[in-house]
């Protein structure tokens, strides 16, 4: 059964950083790749960022590029988004998810169950 399970949301100042993770079971990150999202409220989910560990392709948006770092751990199954220099408009929910991941775009894989988290809160307060 695939599962993610996201952790390490919070509060935090602008200019702080957090460090999300992504768990994954019931599949190994050689079989998909995983992207992050958020959405914030009353606006639509929207990307950040996806990594594909066999390829080692790694995506950002221009929103967080610079400022977000997205690694694997194999060994561990997790896929970590390092959040630096944050800002009130990185508040969010933000998700992991399976994902189609290229060096331009990345969209979320259709048809398997549990291929999303559950979702963890990021608040950046100004």
């Amino acid at each position: 059964e695939v599962q993610l399970v996201e952790s390490g949301g919070g509060l935090v100042q602008t200019g702080g950083s957090l460090r999300l993770s992504c768990k994954a079971s019931g599949f190994t990150l050689d079989d998909y790749s995983i992207g992050w999202f958020r959405q914030a409220p009353g606006k639509e989910r929207e990307g950040v960022s996806c990594i594909s560990s066999p390829e080692g392709t790694i995506y950002y948006e221009v929103s967080v590029k610079g400022r977000f770092a997205i690694s694997a751990d194999n060994a561990k199954n997790t896929v970590y988004l390092q959040m630096n220099r944050l800002k009130p408009d990185d508040t969010a929910v933000y998700y992991c998810a399976l994902v189609r991941c290229s060096s331009s775009f990345y969209y979320p894989v259709a048809g398997v169950k549990g291929s999303w988290g559950q979702g963890t809160q990021v608040i950046v307060s100004s």
